[in-house]
């Protein structure tokens, strides 16, 4: 499973969106050592920046992005309109399990941004962190900025990223007033082994079974991260010739790291000689 669903409350006005991901999860945390509380975080930020991204109207991309100078100096995830992510975490220690927010990212700030291919325009806000941890914090955000009290559950293994959102809408009490505490209270009783096991229909039938509730078609989300060569050789470029020919004489090639991918980029003698005949 590597889908994300929509489903509503019919009678209620509540509505909500199921993520369970496996293979798409792993190949974003392969061979990174992210350990324990960092894939835990990794996996908040990467929920929320899917459950934001689910129906933008737009070609382009939705982007949150932690860098600070805590334990964690950047978290960052993007993902595209069509649900392709791709992301990574920066940590410079251990993280402990009493340490607390402000420790783990300092005094990173929380920045979303929008960006619109179709108008080459990014809109950009700046997420008020909560010390409880990334959870309350979005549950503030969609609380003031889209002004839908909201509730989030996540988890995250090494082989899976599964997470639930509920979100109650302007009208919710008009249709039952007792609505949003009872369909919480409901989402509370959400073990972690269900989350992470059961996929959209079974356990939205084991918390909801008395509820109408409509689940809609599932949409796939893939991890895609394209290797920009360009930008890579233009790194090459502004090391200057002298210094890169000097690489590339001591080690027969020059390589770099692309962090975002964890992928090596390799460029011999003819990519040197391609970089520096060519105008940039």
């Amino acid at each position: 499973m590597n889908t994300i669903n929509r489903f509503l409350f019919k009678d209620l006005d509540i509505r909500g969106q199921h993520l369970s991901l496996d293979d798409t999860w792993q190949d974003m945390i392969q061979n990174r050592g992210y350990g324990a509380p960092v894939r835990q975080l990794f996996g908040e930020l990467s929920a929320l920046a899917i459950f934001l991204a689910n129906g933008i109207k737009h070609k382009g991309k939705l982007t949150l992005q932690i860098q600070g100078d805590g334990i964690v100096s950047l978290l960052l995830v993007e993902v595209t309109d069509d649900l392709k992510i791709r992301g990574m975490v920066r940590a410079d220690g251990a993280i402990k399990e009493n340490d607390s927010l402000d420790k783990i990212l300092g005094e990173g700030q929380i920045v979303a941004t929008l960006y619109n291919a179709q108008t080459d325009h990014s809109f950009q806000s700046i997420v008020p962190r909560n010390a409880q941890g990334l959870i309350a914090t979005f549950e503030d955000y969609f609380s003031q900025s889209e002004q839908l009290e909201s509730r989030l559950w996540v988890s995250s293994t090494q082989d899976s990223l599964s997470a639930m959102l509920l979100q109650k809408m302007p009208k919710a009490d008009q249709h039952d007033a007792e609505g949003w505490y009872r369909i919480s209270a409901l989402s509370d009783t959400i073990t972690e082994s269900e989350l992470i096991s059961l996929d959209a229909e079974s356990l939205l039938h084991r918390l909801f079974h008395e509820e109408d509730l409509q689940l809609f078609k599932a949409e796939w989300i893939d991890y895609k991260c394209e290797q920009n060569k360009e930008r890579f050789e233009k790194i090459i470029y502004d090391l200057g010739e002298q210094d890169a020919r000097s690489l590339l004489k001591e080690h027969g090639e020059i390589a770099i790291h692309n962090e975002i991918c964890n992928e090596h980029l390799f460029f011999n003698k003819d990519d040197v000689d391609r970089i520096f005949t060519t105008t940039h």
